[in-house]
């Protein structure tokens, strides 16, 4: 059984500071007194330490927005503690060597770091496991003098709630970081090591304002990399979409016309067209029904987009279906009708006059099958299907039933680039895992054309300038399967391993 712990007294430090050791990306403080091995105290949340530098200055900017918002949360009659921490080494640092290296495991910057040192001839390190508390505990903000920022408080020269605090009882223990990740990240710091993932502390930054499932899961992933937090139980939990995708062809092939109906819509939203223009006669509410009052399906962005479903595989298609969609067009959309893309979703095959209608009229037939497979690449590779490449395809030649034909040939190119990407990426696991090496272009490149292709097929072997273009795109901040060491130049940049792009 863990013994209880009871906190006497506070650190007062930065509330940014607190902020960063309660979301794992610090695992250390800069106090302004020593703290010994084994103490334990409650976090005060007060300002800056370096009060004339800015929080732009002070703080790496995946952190700028969390800054300000802990330094305004003093701003108000109260502040929450919400964390305590036990010391587990404390060092000195004297000289600026170490400095980098501290910044680039922390949320300090360089600059901060070096003033710090200049101020007071030395930095005292404090590495700290840090706990929630249960029920953080209210006390008056701004009532600690700026001469006690970094230093100790008793507890009781806080105020709690107009009463006097004594003491704080902690028996249930809420460790930010695992043990094996404190420790790893303590003897990284330790050896002044960089940590291998620092640069995913951008992709953060990026996909902060998405909201959307695919980046909520590529932010956890990229916190689990830089040691922020715990891997994520739902980092590769299946996209909720491929429930009502995995229907698409089955309803397609049955006689749910409405429903059909109601998927195509559906789908196209996923895919990533709009209608721009509400049409009461044509929209993409997956709700509506459209019928013999007007055409099935109409999109405007991100170019223009007629059609008509066609639910049941054991009826043939008539040719009414192809008159429909151009009389409708017409009638209703007669500026768009000529430049518009028309498909016809049916499963059944079109008679043979139909067929020649739509030949002529240059009309696609995407049967169900094939539009559920474009959707389940969507839902597994959010970036895969770009609608501006799908485009020439849909206006080219052939139309009617061997337009299927073609789309399909456009999903197999899709996968064979995504295979591509993933073969590189395995590539660069295999040649630098588990020292974590750094390889430069045509290193990965070689690799890459003796693994894939071997000597019988050097027709067919990739050239440095393709593979380190490549590169480039999986170790982006948006994508992150690889880190880069950047200079510029595609024979002196280097990759190295991230994460595995998984295909299934």
């Amino acid at each position: 059984m863990i013994e209880p712990v009871l906190l006497d007294r506070a650190l007062c430090l930065p509330a940014p500071d607190i902020t960063a050791l309660l979301e794992g990306q610090n695992i250390v403080a800069i106090p302004k007194v020593a703290v010994q091995r084994g103490w334990t105290f409650a976090l005060y949340p007060c300002d800056l330490l370096i009060d004339h530098l800015s929080v732009q200055q002070q703080y790496h900017s995946y952190t700028h927005t969390s800054a300000q918002a802990a330094l305004a949360s003093l701003n108000t009659s109260t502040v929450k503690i919400e964390a305590w921490a036990r010391c587990e080494l404390s060092t000195m640092i004297h000289t600026a060597e170490p400095l980098e290296v501290l910044s680039c495991s922390t949320v300090w910057t360089k600059a901060a770091l070096q003033e710090a040192l200049n101020q007071r001839q030395h930095i005292f390190l404090a590495y700290l496991k840090v706990y929630r508390l249960a029920e953080p505990v209210s006390v008056s903000a701004n009532f600690v003098a700026s001469d006690k920022r970094g230093k100790f408080v008793s507890l009781t020269s806080l105020v709690l709630e107009n009463k006097l605090l004594t003491s704080v009882k902690v028996t249930e223990f809420l460790p930010v970081l695992a043990e094996a990740i404190f420790s790893q990240r303590k003897q990284q710091l330790e050896e002044r090591k960089k940590p291998p993932c620092f640069e995913l502390s951008k992709l953060v930054e990026v996909i902060s304002l998405n909201t959307s499932t695919a980046a909520k899961e590529i932010s956890q992933e990229a916190r689990a990399l830089l040691g922020w937090q715990a891997s994520s139980k739902i980092s590769h939990q299946p996209d909720p979409d491929l429930i009502w995708i995995g229907r698409i062809a089955e309803v397609g092939n049955s006689s749910e016309g409405n429903e059909f109906e109601k998927l195509v819509r559906k789908s196209l939203i996923r895919l990533g067209f709009s209608n721009s223009i509400p049409n009461p006669k044509a929209s993409l509410d997956p709700e509506a029904t459209g019928g013999a009052g007007g055409i099935d399906v109409c999109c405007r962005e991100p170019y223009p987009l007629i059609g008509e479903c066609k639910a049941s595989k054991n009826q043939n298609v008539p040719t009414d279906v192809c008159s429909q969609l151009t009389y409708l067009g017409q009638t209703h959309f007669a500026d768009e009708y000529d430049n518009s893309i028309k498909v016809i979703f049916a499963a059944g095959s079109l008679t043979s006059p139909a067929n020649r209608v739509a030949v002529g009229n240059k009309m696609n037939v995407m049967r169900p099958e094939t539009l559920q497979r474009l959707l389940e690449v969507k839902a597994k590779h959010a970036g895969a299907i770009d609608l501006l490449v799908l485009e020439p395809c849909l206006r080219e030649a052939p139309f009617g039933e061997e337009a299927d034909t073609k789309i399909n040939r456009y999903i197999d190119k899709v996968l064979q680039d995504i295979k591509l990407r993933s073969q590189l990426v395995h590539i660069v696991k295999q040649l630098t895992q588990p020292d974590k090496k750094q390889l430069e272009t045509a290193q990965i490149c070689s690799a890459y054309n003796f693994t894939v292709f071997g000597l019988a097929h050097q027709s067919d072997w990739l050239d440095n300038q393709t593979v380190y273009e490549l590169l480039i795109e999986l170790s982006s901040p948006l994508t992150g399967y690889l880190g880069r060491l950047q200079t510029g130049n595609l024979s002196s940049d280097r990759f190295y391993y991230l994460r595995d792009l998984l295909i299934e």
